[in-house]
């Protein structure tokens, strides 16, 4: 075989090929003639070469690696420390996103840093013109929240003012309707009813008037009196005096049905009590006046069953339901719902209502930390009044035995 490869690169008239020599590897092998006529052949072996070659391309391909490598790790701390900035103006963007805007006296004191605010780079530029905004929705909210301050006030004086008034008119009306009485000659049925219409009509008056002046004190934050306080008692006196309100202004067979749907203990709430009352009397009286007759009203208390969950309070009814275009807004003031809900009476019970029943009812729940919802089908109505439970070591561990009694 060396001679055959010997002879072939004989046979290339000089020129250099790469051969394999057994047991002594590969050699550059070259063929030259000597002066004498005779043919030398000259090799060198390769070994030693393809292994620089290779160790070559191993450190070249390690030193690139390295160098990307170390490129990316630079980049991105050079562009983490030119991004800081950004990043800080988007902190307090995001701060100012989280700041209840919507109610309330609101302080907008975020600010981007004045090193972030400098108009000669990019990034400054953007935290100058977010504080300029920033500052521009501040005097916009410092306006509103005047505004609103003005409005609660003279709707609170306004309130106060009117209570005089409205009771002067019910007195001197009530006295001049029992002058009459006494003087039969001066007595007739167009003075009596128009008398029953000005002590009617002052009273509903004033029961318009005392509704905006607890709104005014609720929207201005006035705090309420605290306690511990039975729900059970307050629900059994509300939902007897709705029975008796609707028994006194509708026919005996005209009534709706009651029913009390309550656990076996004492459920205990933190609450204003004469308030918790007035959320009470105003979901009864708005069950009462949007459904027709023979209408079943159930009202139930389911307690928390663990730490931390809320007192539920419900007031359900089989009516019609609430209509879809109005459920939205059946909490805001002066909402009316009696073109779609009524039940079609007669006399006082066709006046409706002042819209400010559950308005009260959702200010009232939220001065005391809850929430209020409603869900309205037809046939199924229920207004939900979540409370926080009183805190203590009383806990409703077991929910017991419900009490359901018609009323």
């Amino acid at each position: 075989t060396t001679g055959a490869q010997a002879a072939g690169a004989q046979e290339t008239g000089g020129s250099t090929r790469s051969v394999d020599l057994p047991g002594l590897g590969g050699y550059r092998v070259e063929a030259a003639t000597t002066t004498e006529g005779r043919t030398v052949l000259v090799g060198i072996p390769t070994a030693e070469v393809g292994g620089a070659l290779t160790t070559l391309i191993v450190v070249e391909v390690c030193v690139t690696a390295a160098g990307l490598i170390a490129a990316s790790l630079a980049g991105t701390v050079l562009v983490g420390v030119a991004l800081r900035p950004l990043r800080r103006v988007a902190a307090t963007a995001t701060r100012v996103a989280e700041l209840p805007l919507h109610s309330g006296e609101v302080a907008l004191l975020e600010r981007v840093p004045d090193a972030e605010a400098d108009p000669r780079t990019e990034v400054g530029q953007v935290g100058a013109a977010l504080n300029r905004m920033l500052g521009h929705v501040g005097s916009a909210l410092v306006v509103r929240q005047e505004s609103e301050t003005r409005v609660r006030q003279f709707v609170a004086d306004a309130s106060h003012e009117l209570r005089t008034p409205l009771a002067s008119i019910r007195g001197y009306a009530e006295l001049t309707r029992r002058a009459t009485g006494r003087d039969a000659s001066a007595s007739d049925p167009v003075t009596r009813h128009a008398l029953g219409r000005i002590e009617s009509e002052a009273d509903r008056m004033t029961g318009l008037v005392e509704d905006l002046l607890l709104l005014a004190r609720l929207d201005a934050g006035r705090p309420l009196s605290y306690g511990s306080t039975d729900l059970l008692p307050s629900v059994v006196d509300a939902v007897s005096d709705a029975r008796a309100a609707d028994a006194a202004a509708t026919e005996a067979d005209a009534l709706h049905h009651w029913r009390l749907e309550l656990p076996g203990e004492p459920v205990t709430v933190r609450a204003d009590p004469a308030r918790l009352q007035q959320v009470l009397v105003n979901l009864l009286a708005n069950a009462r006046t949007h459904t027709p007759p023979g209408t079943t009203l159930t009202v139930s208390v389911r307690p928390s069953v663990r730490a931390g969950q809320p007192v539920t309070l419900e007031v359900r009814d089989d009516g019609p339901g609430i209509p879809a275009e109005l459920l939205p807004h059946v909490f805001e003031r002066f909402a009316r719902g009696d073109a779609s809900r009524t039940r079609g009476a007669v006399g006082e019970r066709a006046t409706g209502s002042t819209g400010l029943g559950l308005a009260i009812v959702q200010a009232v729940v939220s001065a005391h930390g809850g929430r209020v919802r409603v869900e309205s089908v037809p046939g199924r109505t229920v207004f939900a009044v979540e409370l926080p439970v009183e805190a203590g070591p009383y806990a409703h561990s077991q929910v017991g035995d419900r009490l359901t009694t018609p009323v």
